[in-house]
């Protein structure tokens, strides 16, 4: 075997060992390491941020949106209503995404004041009190959270459903209601997931 040969051969092995000393290190250990980080410092979070009803049920997550309609999509008046997904057939975690349509797509246009004249009818306000999260869905379809300005115009329908004083819905509502991030990144926002299930906790 020439000298060349024993080069090649040495720089073979060497790049074998590179390979196998950092698939464990980075591979394994970095990801071992940070999983038990994960699950001893934030749990919650490391596992999905999932949102458990008293009987201890997983019911969502408080990171992912979902609907409170019934079978033929019918909003449930007992529950706040989600902003719209586009999302699949809604809410899909497996398929996120916005509609992709433009300020001025026809299709889009159309949608969103037909969601407005329905939305208006069901809340009993006027159409210049529905809010723009109320008729547009998210850029990932999967946003939690609704304004307080939606939340706001969604209380007397949920507190008569319910049989609750209006006070005590509005009462949950600003428990739930998040100011921004950092205290000035964003608008205030309220999770719709956690406020219906706090709902279904007072009863009604």
């Amino acid at each position: 075997m020439n000298s060349t040969s024993r080069a090649t051969g040495r720089t073979v092995l060497v790049a074998v060992r590179a390979m196998v000393v950092l698939t464990l290190v980075l591979g394994v250990g970095y990801t071992a390491l940070i999983t038990v980080i994960g699950q001893v410092a934030l749990p919650a979070q490391a596992n999905g941020s999932l949102v458990r009803n008293a009987s201890g049920e997983v019911v969502g997550s408080s990171l992912i949106g979902q609907s409170f309609t019934d079978a033929d999509g019918a909003a449930l008046p007992q529950y706040f209503q989600s902003r719209p997904s586009a999302a699949g057939d809604g809410y899909d975690g497996a398929a996120s995404s916005g509609s992709n349509l433009g300020p001025e797509n026809p299709d889009l246009v159309a949608a969103i004041r037909e969601r407005k004249a329905a939305i208006a009818e069901r809340e009993g306000v006027a159409e210049s009190a529905v809010p723009a999260d109320a008729v547009t869905a998210s850029a990932s379809g999967l946003d939690p959270h609704i304004s307080p300005a939606y939340a706001s115009i969604q209380v007397d329908r949920v507190a008569e459903a319910r049989t609750l004083p209006v006070s005590e819905v509005r009462r949950l509502v600003a428990e739930h209601t998040q100011g921004p991030d950092l205290g000035y990144l964003g608008e205030p926002t309220v999770n719709v997931v956690e406020l219906n299930l706090a709902l279904d906790g007072l009863g009604g």
